[in-house]
């Protein structure tokens, strides 16, 4: 099973930049995209489709402020989208399909990016987030969050990490929320569970300095139950091609989807 989430930072423009065919020639079973930007309607045009593939999509009150969206081979058992508290569902910042014992969703994390009330909202959907990552702990199934987070979590996931620990995304209590969700609640890193090195990022400031650098931050995690621990078998952050100002994180498990 091939597992692709990507930040699109707006579903038209990637398209524009070939996110679409390039998508189409992976060989993934499901497509997890976050920001799209766009409405659920504005999906349902031909242009967004994928041959083989099934689409699914969750927007925001505002279409601009956020969105996510699903493509998946195998046709889900069922699609859920929001989290049941307003910091998500507003804004479109989660969908969830479930297959047969496991279910694969798409995550948005607010940026905290543009001031201390942009702060404090991320923080508020961190928290209530957390809580629903505990609840979801107890149920027998399993679960992928395929999620653009905006919080690189160690030192080695971000460039030049001593000058950044001021900055939303490298924060004291985003990092510790990372802790308490990679420790305490179990989950698992499923890139850190099969490569540990450095400068593996996934996204970089808006500069050229920074990508001839590479000045980046690893914002972008697949978080799976610990069940799927073992299953994982590769993952990979191509920094080309580029649809955004995130790259693709691509993760192959041994598993296969079933109803």
């Amino acid at each position: 099973m091939r597992i692709i989430s990507v930040n699109v930072n707006g579903i038209q423009a990637a398209a524009q930049r070939g996110l679409l065919s390039w998508l189409q020639a992976q060989n993934a079973d499901v497509i997890c995209l976050q920001d799209t930007s766009a409405s659920a309607l504005e999906l349902d045009d031909p242009a967004y489709q994928l041959d083989g593939y099934f689409l699914y999509a969750c927007d925001a009150e505002i279409p601009e402020q956020g969105g996510v969206a699903l493509y998946s081979r195998l046709q889900p058992k069922a699609v859920i989208t929001g989290l049941g508290f307003e910091t998500a569902d507003r804004y479109g910042r989660y969908l969830q399909a479930d297959f047969d014992k496991v279910s694969i969703a798409s995550l948005l994390v607010p940026s905290g990016h543009g001031g201390d009330a942009n702060l404090n909202h991320k923080l508020k959907f961190m928290d209530e987030f957390a809580h629903y990552l505990d609840k979801q702990r107890r149920k027998r199934r399993e679960y992928i969050y395929c999620g653009s987070l905006y919080v690189a979590h160690q030192k080695l996931d971000v460039k030049n990490w001593r000058d950044c620990q001021q900055d939303p995304g490298f924060l004291a209590p985003e990092r510790a929320w990372l802790d308490e969700i990679f420790g305490n609640m179990g989950y698992i890193d499923a890139l850190r569970e099969v490569n540990r090195e450095g400068d593996l990022f996934s996204w970089w400031p808006d500069t050229e300095q920074a990508e001839m650098l590479n000045l980046g931050w690893r914002f972008d995690y697949q978080i799976l139950t610990s069940g799927l621990r073992r299953f994982v078998r590769s993952a990979r952050l191509p920094r080309q091609p580029r649809f955004s100002q995130h790259a693709p994180l691509i993760v192959d498990y041994d598993w296969t989807l079933s109803l």
